[in-house]
């Protein structure tokens, strides 16, 4: 089974290795905006030479670890963000000093596209402030920021030190904090300037009157071997230089957020100068369409991958816990302590350890988390196996090993087998947070649901992973109830 396991995550690597030579990968943050310019990227380069979409890979520094680590190849920044969070420069600097900042690493920054999206800050319309410096006469307002706007360089610590802020804001999902802004959970909240829903739902931007932010330029963060590994799809890529104006961007956000259209469809009609089309889907069509068995096949090979190697990895150390006193306290601890590690601190630390994005590193992280209820019913369903039974089990001739595989094991397997059921159901909502480094499943559509602040979107992937989860419970239930009727037969 070891070999087997072995085996498949080879063969896997291998051919994600021969698939990424040829094809140009660009990655996605997990916002509306840089969802719809990874397909324009994707469909730009798509027209000259195979390209793909790893969309939605969480916040800076998971996606800039996919480009470091060549998982991905190019994803579109801005400026302020290579210069004060990814170069750490405590002060602007020009063009030229980030290209030779970023040279070093392997990375460049080119093709401007031709607008800015910068952050602000904005209340509803009826709020009494206007400006950011006056919030720090109103400590009563409850701010409300994104996760990553609560730790970049150029987020909210600077900006509390410069306007003297004493809020202690709550940390929001992009997708919303409109909502909860407009439903007076939270007074303020940060935004981009391209937002479309700055408008939609009426709301004030505060001036930022001690000029805090630096400008956004959007441009292509890439590796240096892109131009000449993908050289016409490279150059078809040069060509949006400059193309995409401020008001195009808020046009296409808005289709996507407000109109409900795919980001694929939304990137097409602006590079075919066409309308996007208006028609909505309904839960049922956004459940069952959009690459429904695609998804469900990534997610259930997770899952199933996951909790294999689980097994493989912690049935030995439950044996070695029960068997071993001196080591139990320590194996279980070590299984405890992977699984409060928080998933995307783990997925982030994963990807410039393993070179890579997508299914490999997803299968480390739900293994890691599969280990403690493996380890812990292993160790505790041979403990509870009577200490008469191996003695008599030693005193018919039976050796130490075939005691442990053909009389306690047996014993033990309903209590395992619980343990595993257990990993397998945690595995499949575990498996939801893996579309954040591209390894696909019904994560992808919570991810987009998030976003988007798309209810029905969220639904249509979290019912599907909630039906998996009943289902495999069904199933263990199913071979406990076979097993123990074999037990009684016996």
């Amino acid at each position: 089974m070891l070999r087997f396991a072995m085996l498949v995550l080879a063969c896997a690597g291998i051919l994600s290795s021969a698939h990424a030579e040829d094809t140009l990968r660009v990655g996605s943050k997990r916002f509306t905006e840089s969802y719809i310019l990874g397909e324009i990227l994707t469909q730009t380069a798509a027209r000259v030479g195979p390209a793909e979409h790893k969309q939605g890979l969480g916040n800076t520094a998971i996606v800039l670890g996919a480009l470091r680590s060549g998982a991905i190849d190019v994803y579109p920044e801005y400026l302020g963000t290579i210069d004060l969070e990814i170069l750490k420069n405590p002060q602007p600097t020009s063009l030229d000093a980030m290209r030779a900042a970023l040279r070093p690493l392997g990375l460049g920054v080119a093709v401007p596209l031709g607008f800015s999206n910068g952050y602000a800050l904005a209340v509803r319309g009826d709020a009494s402030v206007r400006r950011l410096s006056d919030l720090a006469a109103h400590p009563e307002i409850k701010i409300g920021l994104s996760h990553e706007f609560l730790g970049r360089a150029d987020g909210w610590p600077g900006l509390a030190r410069r306007y003297g802020l004493a809020q202690q804001p709550r940390g929001l999902d992009h997708g919303i904090a409109y909502e909860a802004l407009a439903q007076r959970q939270v007074d303020a909240i940060d935004i981009y300037s391209t937002d479309a829903k700055i408008r939609q739902y009426g709301l004030r931007v505060l001036d930022d009157d001690k000029q805090y932010f630096p400008r956004y330029d959007a441009v292509l963060l890439y590796r240096l071997d892109v131009p000449q590994r993908f050289p016409q799809a490279w150059r078809a890529i040069e060509q949006l230089q400059g193309t995409i104006r401020a008001d195009d961007m808020i046009a296409m956000n808005a289709a996507a957020e407000l109109d409900g259209q795919p980001f694929a469809a939304v990137a097409r009609a602006w590079l075919s100068h066409a309308a996007p089309s208006t028609v909505h889907d309904g839960l049922l069509a956004k459940t069952f369409g959009n690459g429904f068995m695609n998804l469900a096949r990534q997610h259930l090979l997770l899952v199933v991958l996951a909790v294999l190697l689980g097994c493989i990895a912690g049935i030995p150390l439950g044996i070695v816990a029960a068997l071993v006193p001196r080591l139990r306290q320590a194996v279980l601890a070590v299984a405890g302590v992977l699984q409060t590690v928080p998933s995307l601190a783990l997925l982030a630390i994963l990807i410039p350890l393993l070179g890579r994005i997508g299914t490999v590193p997803a299968l480390v992280a739900l293994c890691a988390y599969a280990l403690l209820p493996i380890v812990r019913n292993t160790c505790t369903g041979l403990l509870q196996v009577p200490s008469g039974l191996r003695t008599a089990a030693l005193a018919l001739g039976l050796t130490r090993r075939q005691s442990l595989v053909e009389v306690e094991l047996p014993l033990a397997m309903p209590t395992i087998l619980a343990g595993v059921k257990t990993a397998a159901v945690m595995s499949v909502g575990t498996a939801t947070i893996a579309a954040f480094i591209g390894a696909g499943g019904f994560g992808e559509r919570i991810t987009t649901g998030l976003a988007l602040n798309d209810n029905d979107m969220l639904l249509a992937g979290a019912i599907p992973a909630a039906l998996l989860a009943l289902l495999t419970q069904a199933g263990f239930e199913l071979c406990e109830r076979v097993l123990a009727r074999r037990r009684y037969s016996d």
